[in-house]
């Protein structure tokens, strides 16, 4: 590939990966925020997936604090507008790593690993809800598995942090 070919890609994924961030705040900001209302608290936790880890403690306490509503409401944030966002911040991590380690492509699979990991944690967060709506209840296998894969989405989250600090300096 010559010089000015590089150049130009370079610059072209230094574009995406902009504009890839530009998206990633809007989306927060004008998508993500307003369509979680619905199911947020004005105390505790109001997302699953924003601690390290959880307990079958936790997962009941955050089911029992919200109405049939609000737990609806939030499986539909999981279905939908969660796993648009775990595209976008995929594609602005990945882009920003590309452009950062020309060379070590294959470091952008963290952060892919990492969406795939938020879609399976959110996927067990839907059978923890439907579950506890059609029993009141629910088990602590699929609590441990949601928890584990939680786990490993943060262990790999801070990874991909660690990649693009790396890459900085």
């Amino acid at each position: 590939m010559t010089t000015a070919t590089q150049v130009s890609r370079n610059k072209n994924i230094l574009y995406f990966a902009i504009g890839s961030t530009v998206a990633f705040m809007l989306y927060i900001t004008f998508v993500l925020t307003p369509v979680g209302a619905c199911f947020n608290l004005d105390s505790g936790s109001n997302s699953l997936g924003l601690s390290f880890s959880y307990t079958k403690d936790m997962v009941l306490s955050f089911f029992e604090s919200r109405s049939q509503e609000q737990l609806k409401c939030y499986s539909q944030f999981l279905q939908i507008w969660d796993a648009i966002f775990a595209i976008i911040y995929t594609l602005m991590y990945a882009s920003w790593i590309v452009w950062l380690f020309n060379n070590k492509r294959w470091l952008a699979l963290i952060p892919i690993l990492g969406m795939v990991s938020d879609w399976s944690e959110n996927y067990i967060e839907l059978i923890m809800i439907k579950t506890y709506s059609n029993a009141g209840a629910i088990g602590e296998t699929i609590v441990s598995i949601g928890s584990g894969i939680n786990s490993f989405k943060w262990v790999l989250s801070s990874l991909t942090y660690l990649i693009i600090l790396i890459g900085i300096i």
